[in-house]
């Protein structure tokens, strides 16, 4: 498509408008405005923290110049756009969080002795501009404020440049010195597995996640009478989660999963269109982002009607097992997969007490059988932060298969799922799906569970649901 093709279907985008235009009324509306004498704003907490990330980046890249674009806002449908969240390496260097302007681009130079970083966005372009009031996108009379070059600076203790003028001042560089995530694999390791350690501001942002998080799950026992009188229960289940990370956080850290009966043995439900049971458990995956974009990602298996059978108890035990057995073993030296295997070690017994195969479990446990891994496939835990499967891009070495060092955060989530149509199992556990998945911190002797406060026992879940429906 041509570049004149191209701008004509952009501009009847906006046909339906009725917007006044020339320039006596661009003259007219931006006069006799109030003198905005807001001073500017403190520098943030996070700012001290991100200049040191980039200092790391330099480091690792001396002599180059490394460009990290936060991204373009996505379009939901024509002229609307999903709420915008910058890519998670700019949100960590810049430490702009919910507050970046799309489309900027973070340019660390480290080609001198002391790296020095520039933030390019699209800063506002004032009210005596056409943009305030015609620009749907980004006119501050439709979507309010938009910072200045000054604001940005004061507030995360970075230069400043408009993002008009990045492509000059990239094209005075060889491109072989610039290095972008688009085109250089071990930038983009490195970024990933320099968030494998969180310094203090990211452990602080997390904890906020995770009581977040937790109002959030309170609110689902509190609506779980509600869910059972409607036909698809799991999406009023999802909706009051929903409401409280708006009101507490900025957004979902990702797709909530309201699984109610089977549904939860598919293990990324996310349609969450069905009905809620009394009876039956209800597997909820859900966490709230904060502002700064750290997520919590928590799981609970709840009855619905606020107790267990003695089946569920039975199955949910099982999981818990597995789970406090990587707790007992979980601390600084002891590698990721040892975590991993210990949980399984625990599965493998459970499913060959309950007698689904033959062979025993040691025999399950070896790498060519793994008979158990068909009622738990995926994996004991991940790494947590700024993404919910944070570090995802780090090298196998530095995640899999690298020892567990202080300040890291990961979840503990074994489960076990029993397909409806699972022939191998008796037919009173087919349906059911249990998921315990915790939040946890890796101290100098162990690890701190931080969603501690979320019931984790039968009995205790039992008593916490019987106080919050009271």
């Amino acid at each position: 498509m041509s570049k004149d093709a191209a701008k004509k279907l952009a501009e009847r985008g906006s046909a339906r408008s009725h917007r006044p235009t020339g320039n006596k009324f661009v003259k007219y509306i931006g006069t006799n405005w109030a003198i905005d004498t807001t001073p500017l704003p403190k520098q943030s907490k996070v700012a001290p923290f991100a200049a040191a990330r980039r200092d790391a980046v330099a480091e690792a890249f001396q002599g180059k110049i490394v460009v990290i674009a936060a991204g373009p806002e996505l379009a939901r449908s024509n002229d609307d756009f999903y709420r915008y969240r910058p890519n998670s390496a700019f949100a960590h260097l810049t430490g702009w969080g919910s507050s970046t302007v799309s489309d900027s681009v973070l340019v660390i130079d480290a080609r001198g002795k002391k790296q020095k970083s520039v933030l390019y966005f699209r800063e506002s372009a004032g009210k005596k501009s056409a943009e305030f009031f015609s620009n749907s996108q980004i006119g501050e009379f439709w979507v309010g404020f938009r910072p200045n070059l000054k604001q940005v600076a004061a507030l995360l203790g970075i230069q400043t440049k408009s993002l008009s003028k990045l492509d000059a001042d990239l094209a005075e560089h060889k491109k072989k010195n610039v290095l972008t995530l688009e085109k250089s694999t071990k930038l983009v390791e490195f970024v990933s597995e320099l968030r494998l350690i969180k310094d203090s501001y990211e452990i602080a942002e997390m904890k906020k996640a995770v009581a977040a998080s937790i109002k959030g799950f309170e609110s689902i026992v509190k609506n779980l009478s509600a869910a059972t009188k409607h036909p698809r229960g799991e999406r009023i289940v999802e909706a009051a989660f929903y409401a409280e990370a708006r009101a507490e956080g900025y957004d979902l850290g990702y797709g909530t999963i309201a699984a109610a009966g089977s549904h939860a043995c598919t293990l990324h439900w996310v349609d969450n269109d069905g009905p809620v049971k009394p009876g039956e458990l209800i597997l909820v995956d859900a966490g709230v982002e904060v502002e700064s974009l750290y997520t919590a990602d928590v799981t609970r298996t709840l009855p619905i009607n606020g107790k267990f059978s003695k089946l569920q108890k039975e199955i949910y035990m099982a999981v818990l097992e597995a789970a406090d057995a990587v707790f007992a073993m979980a601390k600084p030296g002891v590698t990721y997969s040892e975590m991993h295997k210990t949980a399984m070690k625990v599965i493998a017994q459970k499913t060959a007490d309950w007698g689904f195969y033959k062979g025993g479990y040691e025999e399950s446990l070896k790498p060519e059988n793994q008979w158990h891994r068909r009622w738990m496939i995926h994996g004991t835990g991940h790494h947590l932060g700024l993404d919910v499967h944070d570090c995802a891009q780090a090298r196998r070495e530095m995640y899999h298969d690298h020892v567990l060092e202080e300040g890291m955060i990961f979840t503990i989530e074994p489960g076990l799922y029993f397909h409806k149509d699972d022939l191998m199992v008796p037919k009173e556990f087919r349906g059911i799906g249990v998921r315990i998945e915790d939040d946890v911190l890796v101290t100098r002797t162990g690890v701190q569970n931080l969603t501690a406060k979320l019931p984790r026992k039968p009995e205790e879940i039992e008593a916490w649901m019987a106080k919050l429906k009271a």
